[in-house]
């Protein structure tokens, strides 16, 4: 395969750039907000606010933050907050979004999962049109049981959970051979009942927590115009339609690797309810199966457990998270690498700039355009990639367009480069070269490329 010039390079990237200004029908102010204001710790580029909060702002930013490393520990021990269990992956959030990163996977075979999580359904729909929970282990795994002292007391967690890789090679153009791997799940000494091949499991990789505001302040006008635009790229970009439990209605999917949560309020009290086991006024009632009756019967630590006052400070500083300012955009590989990026129709899903619409709940992310490079939506991500686990709208090979911004600090962050839904690929080469369905095209052009010019295009995500 013979790849584009420089004349057709620059052309494509004209025509990406054609194409995501559609998607920006009315005028905005053209400003990118991520620019740190001053010099930060290497491992803490995650963690900095948007610019331009006003003092009240801002100790509210710092409460949230506080409120996202604070440990949960049993009632009616000290040293965290009371309501931790009975069953739970983690005990604070900073647990698993190590410094506001990604998790890390583990090669080792023997290492119980924590920084992934297992969902799990079996066959049929759920009461809210979302995936249907194991009657006796609900909808995922959880690890972990608390144990506040006497042997009585002791709370089991469901299961063990292991992951072990399975390697193959691909032979890209050039000759160049490259390992990728997949996990397989292996779950051991099942508490509540048999967990058999007729469930239907998905491993997770956590998730970076920054930029999430920008993603949130964008219409959705402007998410399905987008959907409407793929179209003529012979592509199938489309939205997931999920419960939003707090406006008791169905409502655009955004967050989560199958867009199964429609907003930043949502996704914390459901991380806390199936992560730590702790109870929100908007999921009062514990994490626990009817089969599980020890889970049943622990007392709570409060009711609710995480207080309106603490869910509202770890809100907004979610929403007011920055993302990492982009680095070396001069370097003439980087330059070279947007090209083709461009080039090979990358762009057309991952779509570097969109704008935010009027956000009342933080102003100054109104009217602004930033580049994540995501478009929103579900895509076929073809059969290496699936699930076989539908998700709503999603179906067991629909993954939502990753954003790529902060891909190239994610190691100085907390040493995890663990990229794809379920940490698989170690670095952006095996992150594309598992794309396929309605990425294949991207990817053979990627395969195709000499080692200079693929250099050149991971140089270019990892400035991102």
């Amino acid at each position: 395969m013979t790849l584009p010039g420089t004349a057709r390079a620059r052309m494509a990237v004209t025509a990406a750039v054609a194409f995501a200004a559609l998607a920006l029908p009315f005028a905005v102010e053209t400003q990118v907000l991520r620019s740190a204001p001053k010099p930060v710790r290497p491992d803490e580029v995650y963690l900095q606010p948007v610019p331009g909060l006003t003092h009240q702002q801002l100790q509210k930013f710092k409460a949230g933050e506080k409120q996202f490393r604070a440990p949960w520990v049993v009632f009616p021990l000290l040293g965290g907050e009371w309501g931790l269990g009975p069953t739970f992956l983690a005990t604070s959030c900073v647990g698993c979004h190590v410094q506001g990163g990604r998790g890390r996977t583990f090669d080792e075979p023997g290492a119980i999962v924590f920084q992934q999580l297992l969902r799990l359904s079996v066959p049929g729909e759920g009461a809210d049109g979302g995936p249907k929970p194991h009657p006796d282990y609900g909808d995922q795994l959880q690890v972990f049981g608390v144990n506040v002292g006497l042997k009585e007391n002791l709370k089991p967690g469901e299961a063990e959970l292991y992951v072990d890789w399975i390697t193959q090679t691909v032979t890209l153009r050039d000759g160049t051979v490259v390992e990728l791997r997949k996990p397989s799940v292996r779950i051991e000494k099942p508490n509540f009942g048999p967990i058999d091949e007729k469930v239907m499991t998905s491993l997770r990789n956590t998730q970076v927590v920054f930029g999430m505001g920008y993603l949130e302040a964008v219409s959705e006008q402007d998410i399905l115009q987008l959907a409407e635009l793929q179209k003529a790229q012979g592509l199938n970009g489309r939205p997931n339609y999920v419960r939003d439990d707090i406006g008791q209605r169905t409502a655009l999917g955004r967050f989560g690797w199958k867009a199964n949560q429609p907003s930043i309020r949502q996704q914390i009290v459901a991380a806390f309810h199936g992560d730590m086991g702790v109870t929100s006024s908007l999921y009062i009632e514990e994490n626990c199966p009817p089969a599980q009756e020890a889970c049943r019967a622990m007392p709570p630590g409060n009711r609710p457990e995480l207080l309106d006052y603490a869910w509202d400070d770890l809100a907004f500083w979610s929403v007011a998270l920055d993302a990492p300012p982009q680095r070396n955009q001069d370097s003439p590989a980087v330059r070279r690498g947007e090209q083709l990026f461009a080039a090979a129709t990358c762009a057309h899903c991952h779509v570097p700039e969109l704008k935010t619409g009027s956000f009342p709940l933080l102003p100054q992310l109104s009217g602004k355009r930033f580049r994540a490079y995501t478009d929103m939506l579900l895509h076929d991500m073809g059969e290496g990639l699936a699930d076989g686990r539908p998700d709503f709208k999603a179906g067991p090979r629909d993954w939502r367009t990753a954003p790529l911004w902060g891909i190239g600090v994610s190691r100085q962050v907390n040493g995890s480069v663990s990229l794809l839904h379920d940490g698989r690929a170690r670095n952006v080469v095996e992150a594309i070269l598992w794309h396929g369905g309605e990425a294949q095209r991207a990817r053979d052009a990627f395969a195709a490329m000499s080692r200079e010019e693929r250099d050149a295009l991971v140089e270019f995500v990892n400035s991102l």
